[in-house]
């Protein structure tokens, strides 16, 4: 028995001439579609958002205020023909937001929610600093900082603060200014600490016959108290002259000195130091928007300067930022 197999969308015609004519429908829809799908393709891939292919963070660094705030700062690489760049935050209680941009020139923002568009006008990295209040949150005495970072970040806790307990442990950990710093990895971090010392527990297995040490205590105190005494006279006059020289290297330096060792500040940089020195050497950053009628983002960038110059350090006073005047500069040039 024969069988013959008849191709589906197959179609035969036979012409005037005698000759069979065979034309395949599904041939030809393919060879019109497929040309239409690269196409579409590729249209799609083109209008598919450039951010996450350009845009790369080079930095990120957290530094935790004793109130709870944190200061963020981060650098970021872009794709300079974007126009607009839209970044995600840590939050929505943002306080502060500076973007610049190349040659520290100040990008417009617009904040929506937790994220924030920036008009690049060309520039291929962004510095981005704000303050934020949604990472630390406060349990009692506990304090605890919570975030998902997206890529590695330094930590700087506040002074007298002590860790307690943590996850996602740091790859670094160093010491400055007595304040801890913590190089962290991508993820989930959680940090709980507590401010002043950490205190011992004495282990319940050692049994301790606290009457007889402070029987042994009381002695010594006693033997070593007139001992004190005759010391700490002697060390009195030498303690004065320390205190002199002391007083003498934390007090404010004269404008005369200021400006001498720092001679190339601009001169509306100089009108801020006379008035933050006549100000008794500090002031809040709104008194100086109010005296220069300056706009909250180009005072933040006038301060910042300053900092950068080491004339000025940047301290947070309910929920403000305190202006001081660097009391020691003469000896970090």
């Amino acid at each position: 028995m024969a069988s013959f197999i008849e191709p589906i969308q197959l179609k035969q015609s036979l012409g005037d001439d005698g000759i069979l004519f065979v034309r395949n429908d599904s041939i030809l829809d393919t060879m019109v579609k497929t040309p239409l799908l690269v196409a579409s393709m590729i249209i799609v891939a083109a209008l598919l958002p450039i951010q996450s292919s350009f845009s790369s963070p080079r930095d990120l660094d957290l530094i935790i205020y004793p109130d709870g705030s944190t200061h963020i700062s981060t650098e970021i690489d872009i794709d300079p023909f974007l126009t607009d760049y839209e970044l995600n935050l840590f939050g929505s209680t943002i306080d502060n937001l500076v973007v610049v941009g190349d040659n520290e020139f100040l990008l417009d923002t617009s904040i929506m929610d937790d994220s924030v568009l920036i008009q690049t006008f060309g520039s291929s990295v962004i510095t981005i600093d704000y303050d934020i209040h949604d990472l630390v949150s406060k349990q009692g005495r506990l304090w605890t900082f919570s975030l998902d970072s997206p890529s590695n970040f330094t930590l700087l806790l506040p002074k007298n603060s002590v860790i307690v307990g943590m996850i996602n442990l740091p790859i670094n950990m160093k010491i400055i200014n007595d304040q801890n710093q913590l190089t962290l990895s991508p993820g989930k971090t959680e940090i709980d600490y507590l401010f002043g010392n950490t205190i011992s527990i004495p282990d319940p297995k050692i049994e301790t016959n606290y009457f007889s040490y402070a029987v042994i205590v009381g002695a010594l105190i006693i033997i070593l108290i007139g001992s004190v005494i005759v010391f700490r006279t002697k060390q009195k006059n030498h303690k004065l002259i320390e205190d002199n020289q002391t007083t003498k290297k934390n007090t404010t330096l004269d404008l005369e000195t200021i400006f001498k060792l720092k001679s190339d500040l601009r001169e509306d940089d100089k009108e801020l130091v006379k008035f933050i020195f006549n100000n008794g050497g500090e002031a809040l950053e709104s008194e100086l928007r109010k005296k220069f009628l300056q706009p909250r983002t180009t005072m933040w960038r006038a301060v910042k300067r300053l900092e950068r110059e080491g004339v000025i350090e940047i301290e947070k006073k309910d929920l403000q930022n305190l202006v001081k005047l660097r009391k020691n500069m003469e000896y970090e040039e």
